[in-house]
Order: structure tokens, then sequence, then C-alpha cells
């Protein structure tokens, strides 16, 4: 029986549905085909710079393609955060990008140049720097309880440093101070190293600082590490406790670093970048590096890390809404 003109036009529908999301299909398959552009919106030399290029080498090694490490400092990380999400959606965009990024940037501005959630795709968490109550010789305490003490004692506070205002070392101390009722000021700095220097020096009494940025600093004896805040003791300081040991569970805190990319960019190509960079930190010898350095290797899905942002953003927008805590 000959087929009726809807008829013929449905078949030539039906039949046309596979050569649209051939081009898609064969994008994800092709994938990559030419160098990586990854953005780092921090200056060369610190942690999450040292995170992107000891993964990026080994990227690079692993799908044969070069894998450009790309510094945009600036913005509180919104400089190199925008330029991501205005790039083509294709998988060869990605930036690293932390809590500042994509959990407190939203609530410290009022106005901000993108949005973590609608602009941005979360591919992988790669690791996190915990964050360590580091004292130095301007404070007489050698433990937590001491810590306490002196900055209730003190009228007008208890200065401490952070690596600038709003960054995870910031907001960590801010937690210990809601958490504790401790009489604590702020004395913001431009990064962790300028930070630690008056720490050591005695200017300053105390900071939270990640260990990547603080190991030399406890080593050498120019700080005491008082707690770690982290679910468990850190391997690299066995003999630090954590907050919660000392009865303070709620003051865990890290800087989180993953990957995202442009929020169009097709689900295959996010899968495949991800089995890439998981793939990539899970290799013994790239693992071994980052712990070396002081970071905690991860590698998550997408759906982990998504979980993992939307529990982050609930926790920390609180706290800085509830602080009042404005950078504009």
């Amino acid at each position: 029986m000959p087929l009726t003109r809807y008829a013929r036009a449905f078949v030539r529908a039906v039949l046309a549905l596979p050569i649209l999301a051939a081009p898609v299909a064969q994008a994800a398959d092709a994938y990559p085909s030419k160098p990586l552009h990854w953005v780092v919106p921090y200056a060369a030399g610190g942690g999450s710079d040292y995170l992107a290029r000891t993964v990026g080498q080994g990227l690079s090694q692993r799908i044969g393609q070069t894998v450009i490490v790309d510094n945009k400092p600036g913005g509180n990380t919104a400089i190199g955060a925008s330029e991501t999400a205005r790039a083509q959606p294709d998988g060869y965009t990605m930036l690293s990008a932390d809590n500042g990024t994509l959990v407190f940037n939203p609530a410290l501005y009022q106005k901000l140049s993108y949005d973590p959630v609608k602009d941005l795709a979360p591919v992988t968490l790669m690791g996190r720097f915990p964050m360590i109550l580091v004292a130095g010789p301007g404070l007489q305490a050698k433990d937590v309880k001491g810590f306490l003490a002196e900055a209730k004692a003190q009228k007008d506070g208890l200065n401490y440093a952070s690596a600038g205002a709003g960054s995870p070392h910031h907001l960590a101390m801010e937690l210990l101070r809601v958490e504790t009722g401790a009489n604590l000021v702020h004395v913001p700095y431009r990064g962790a190293a300028p930070a630690l220097s008056d720490v050591a020096a005695g200017q300053v009494a105390a900071m939270m600082v990640d260990l990547a940025a603080g190991a030399g600093f406890i080593k050498g004896g120019k700080v005491r590490a008082l707690a770690v805040a982290n679910p468990t003791r850190l391997p690299q300081l066995p003999d630090v406790p954590t907050f919660a040991e000392l009865g303070y569970k709620n003051v865990e805190a890290s800087a989180q670093v993953g990957i995202v990319v442009p929020a169009a960019t097709p689900k295959p190509v996010i899968d495949t970048l991800n089995r890439q960079v998981v793939a990539t930190i899970n290799d013994p010898a790239i693992r071994q590096k980052l712990l070396d350095f002081g970071i905690e290797p991860v590698g998550s899905t997408p759906a982990e890390y998504q979980m993992l942002l939307q529990e982050e953003r609930t926790r920390w927008q609180k706290l800085i809404q509830d602080l009042n805590i404005k950078l504009d």
C-alpha cells in the first residue's frame, strides 16, 4: 500500500534524526584532536598552578595533545572564570576552579561577571588543600586551648592573617571564630606567602594555611601547627590533632580545586575529559607528586562534584551572609 504524503514526511523526519545527532557523537569520538587551553585564575608558582601543571603534564602524555596552562589572575578568580564561561563550549577550554570561584564569590559580590551555576559545568574535583591553624612567635600558646584563651583575653581581639579577603584561609578562620566565640580580627594579605612571613616574624599572631604553602614554615619551626581543619590527621603532620578531636567537629575547611568547562559543553565531551583527568590523577607517579606537595588527590565524577558544590554552597554562603562579608 503506498505511503501517504504525511507518512512519507514522518519517515523522512525519523531517518534524519541519527544524521542530526551525528555531529555531536562524532565530535565526542574525535575529542581531543587539538591542544587544550587550561585557564588558571592565579599567578604562576602557587598551589593551584602547581596542581594544574602537574596534572596537565600527565594529561598531555595520556591524550597525545599539548595542554597549555594559561595564568589569568585577578578579580578573586573572576577574570579567568569569565573568560572560560565565554569560551567555545567544545571541551578545549577548561578552568581550575576553587571554593572562591564556585562557592564564595556569588555571596561575596553583589555583581559578578559570571554565574558559576549557569555558565560553568563541573568536570571533576582534582584535589583538596586542607587548612591548618598555625601560630608564630607573637603567640605564647602551644595548643588550641591556649590560643582560644589568649584570643578571648585580648580586649581588642587577636589579629590573624589570611591569603586575602574571601579566600578559603579567611573563611576558615571566620568559621573557627563563630564556632568557638574567639575574639579574632582579620588582617588580609595578597597571598599566603606574605601572610606567613609576617606570622613567622611575630607581626601577626596566627592564620589558617594550607600544607602546600605552609609545610616549609612548619617543618622549619618558624610557625607552630596547632590543629588541622580536616576530618582526619594529615599523614605529613601525624602529631597535630584535628579540630574534631578537640571538640570542634564543625571546624572543617579546605581549599578545593576542580575543573569546570563552559556550561554548554556536550556531556559526552565532559565525560571523556573527566575519564582522562581522573586517570591522570590516579597515576601513581602523579599522585605521589601531589601528596609530596601537600595536596590531597581526589578525582570524582561530574555528578559527585556537582553534589559537593551544592553542599558547599549551602554551608559557606550561609556563613558569609550571616557575617555580612562583602567585597564590593
